[in-house]
């Protein structure tokens, strides 16, 4: 590499996001962080809405650059791997196209528009030319309204937060999910611990509306009839 001569006093700018650089970037690894600081170049230079980047550009800036050599593994791997970690940390949003007769991969910043954006393109309402077609995604509709509901009612939705629910989903059906979630707000506690409560309680004592109650009544008559005084007591 040259000698660096220093800034040049005109020069552009890529805006990184605070909550990117304090929350994710400090346990990525190199690799991820790259990529994510090409996403924010490239999008951020283009214009009109809504704005993505394609698997094709990130690898063509990558394999431009050579900045991600790695002996064990050809550059296209790396950048798949990378790229299903970060839509996993739920930084990015993807969705698998056809452009141009072959499939491709579209990466957006997860945002509130972002979402809603690409909710329209998957359900046909929002048509980008360049797209030929939208592949069916793989991500069940109502778990993803769930992690949506949360996001956009209670709160950022952290990875830990993002596990919590995931694990809610083992025990509990989406509707109680989404109704717990709502049930919080409207009782202005908006943090996944009062959500969390809400489930637990419903699951132990059931609910108003009679789902999952346990057999309560069955449980006060068997007290009695096993007791000291059973014999005394016919069904």
């Amino acid at each position: 590499m040259k000698n660096f001569n220093g800034f040049p006093t005109n020069m552009q700018f890529t805006p990184i996001p605070n909550l990117f650089l304090n929350m994710f970037m400090p346990g990525m690894g190199i690799h991820e962080l790259k990529c994510m600081l090409v996403i924010f170049q490239i999008i951020y230079a283009k214009k009109g809405s809504p704005r993505y980047v394609s698997l094709s550009e990130i690898l063509a800036n990558i394999t431009r650059s050579d900045s991600m050599r790695d002996a064990t593994k050809p550059t296209y791997e790396i950048v798949m791997d990378v790229m299903a970690s970060a839509v996993e940390r739920r930084t990015i949003i993807s969705i698998e196209v056809t452009l141009e007769n072959r499939s491709e991969y579209l990466y957006f910043l997860n945002t509130q528009s972002n979402r809603l954006a690409v909710e329209r393109i998957r359900c046909g309402k929002l048509i980008l030319p360049e797209i030929e077609t939208v592949k069916p995604v793989s991500v069940p509709v109502m778990t993803k309204n769930v992690f949506s509901l949360y996001e956009e009612n209670i709160g950022l939705l952290t990875p830990m937060i993002a596990e919590e629910l995931k694990d809610a989903l083992m025990l509990y059906s989406e509707e109680w999910i989404q109704d717990a979630i709502r049930k919080a707000v409207y009782a202005n506690k908006r943090n996944w611990s009062y959500v969390s409560r809400i489930l637990e309680r419903w699951a132990s004592e059931g609910r108003k509306d009679g789902t999952h109650q346990q057999n309560n009544t069955q449980e006060d008559s068997d007290k009695y009839i096993s007791g000291q005084y059973g014999h005394l007591i016919h069904r």
